[in-house]
């Protein structure tokens, strides 16, 4: 019986979003601007949360770790994305293709859950006002976030057992810019948790729609406009993982598109819109960027005046 020789998988070549080398250099630029320009604002909402006492509520403790994993979450696939368009092979391991695609799910996994403890925070406070104190303490904020972080790491676990040890015997190409697989498993399960986790935040925002709808005193305003940039973020967030993970097997021109919007501009805008649509949190970054002005000039006055 002859025994057919299979040479295993080492390393994938990634086909990137394009082989001319002038649209590559744009795109580079275009990013890398992006990211020079939205990433100091992500940052500069965490230190505003942390440093500003008005802020210290379950809404924005939860804001700002939205900001975080956003952060982390885009430094997965995007610097191997810009590095590549100055590589003419664009190659990755095979163990760093597991890497990858583990935390592109643990992180992933891990901002669903945490955009359910934020409506959950939202339905507390607009449906128990008298019990919100008692219900959001910081103890349980944090459990919400923990909660968050080890469902996306099961999640991911789950999904990265499965594809390793899946035999890599077959064509090393891949029509993208990072690693990810859309097979059986990956559908099932990332599939299932992005549809399940979508449904159920629209209907929970429905009911707190339906809830205010009468009334319009200044805090149901507040209320519902904070419902209504929610409601965003679902959309902007879940659009582009049910497009990728909770459709058949089929590849179309608009999936390196979407995959662009999904690891690398989304999730640095999901808490920009919270922000824009804030006025305490710009209320409080202006203050904050003026506080550290001040400390600047007050610093560089006292080393001139005690200068040598």
């Amino acid at each position: 019986m002859e025994i057919e020789n299979k040479t295993e998988v080492t390393e994938f070549v990634l086909l990137g979003l394009s082989q001319t080398h002038e649209v590559q250099l744009f795109l580079f630029f275009l990013f890398l601007l992006f990211y020079v320009i939205v990433l100091p604002g992500n940052i500069l909402i965490i230190l505003t949360v942390r440093g500003d006492p008005q802020l210290d509520s379950p809404m924005y403790f939860f804001l700002a770790n939205l900001a975080f994993l956003d952060i982390c979450y885009c430094f997965i696939t995007p610097p191997k994305m810009l590095a590549d368009f100055f590589s003419q092979r664009k190659t990755i391991s095979s163990r760093s293709c597991i890497a990858q695609l583990f935390f592109l799910h643990f992180l992933g996994g891990a901002e669903i859950f945490l955009l359910i403890a934020m409506a959950f925070d939202r339905y507390v406070a607009i449906c128990k006002p008298l019990h919100y104190a008692t219900l959001m303490r910081k103890m349980v904020c944090w459990i919400l976030v923990l909660a968050a972080w080890a469902g996306g790491f099961t999640h991911s676990l789950i999904q990265v057992a499965f594809v390793v040890r899946l035999p890599f015997c077959g064509p090393n190409e891949l029509d993208n810019f990072f690693c990810d697989v859309t097979q059986f498993i990956v559908l099932v399960n990332s599939g299932l948790v992005v549809l399940i986790c979508f449904i159920l935040l629209l209907l929970s925002y429905g009911v707190l729609l339906f809830r205010l709808k009468t009334g319009i005193s200044r805090g149901k305003r507040k209320a519902v406009s904070t419902c209504i940039t929610h409601i965003i973020i679902v959309f902007v967030m879940f659009g582009p993982a049910m497009y990728i993970y909770c459709r058949p097997f089929h590849s179309l021109p608009l999936d390196k598109v979407v995959a662009v919007f999904h690891t690398v501009v989304f999730p640095l805008i999901n808490p920009m819109i919270y922000t824009l649509r804030n006025r305490e949190i710009l209320s409080a970054m202006k203050l904050f960027h003026s506080n550290k002005g001040l400390e600047i000039t007050s610093l560089l006055n006292s080393e001139w005046n005690h200068g040598p």
